[in-house]
């Protein structure tokens, strides 16, 4: 989505390496279903979800884009109800679901500063979306997040308006969808840094 395009930009944006590590963490541990379940509720419950649903909601109300629910208090609520539930959707079938059928670790490992420029690690971060890891170890291409963002995708047929549920309305939210969730990966990678930078200043709590 064009509005997901636009939050994940303007954290780019406020990147640099001296925010991030010296040193990019070791591999997570050998990946389980058990794991990867864990793995989905731990994303579907941070805190980003509901801000990232509040954001998307606002930009599609204000620019009457999908999903086409209306103008008013109501149709932005259900429009936030429905960011969500697309959120925690993709994370079910891309994190859980099609990683278990495909056996892919699509959790995303940061690299930090010792893995070089800012835009070297933003170009790693959004090739993850087609590039991920399998459960033997070694790079795969993502099958679970393309199959999954089909799954999903096709899923808010049930409980998008009729308006955005034409073939055509899926195919474009598909796309932006992908594209998305590719920016989604600078979060991971540079957020970590930018909050650390934020407490120095004393702009963020110290305890998050």
């Amino acid at each position: 989505m064009l509005s997901r395009v636009v939050l994940l930009c303007l954290l780019l944006a406020c990147a640099h390496p001296v925010f991030a590590q010296s040193s990019p963490p070791p591999p997570p541990r050998r990946v389980t279903a058990a794991s990867r379940w864990r793995h989905f509720l731990k994303e579907t419950r941070a805190p980003i979800t509901p801000v990232a649903g509040a954001f998307i909601a606002g930009v599609s109300q204000a620019t009457r884009s999908a999903p086409r629910y209306g103008v008013g208090a109501g149709p932005l609520a259900e429009r936030f109800g429905a960011s969500v539930t697309d959120i925690a959707s993709e994370n079910f079938f891309v994190d859980f679901a099609m990683a278990s059928v495909f056996h892919e670790d699509t959790r995303y490992v940061r690299r930090g500063s010792a893995y070089g420029s800012v835009w070297k690690r933003a170009a790693y971060a959004i090739t993850r979306a087609f590039v991920t890891r399998k459960d033997t170890g070694g790079a795969t291409f993502n099958w679970a997040n393309m199959t999954g963002s089909v799954l999903s995708y096709g899923a808010s047929a049930l409980y998008y308006p009729p308006a955005s549920r034409t073939p055509q309305a899926l195919e474009i939210r598909l796309v932006y969808g992908i594209a998305g969730g590719a920016l989604e990966n600078l979060y991971p990678e540079f957020w970590p840094g930018f909050r650390r930078m934020l407490q120095r200043h004393h702009l963020f709590p110290r305890k998050w």
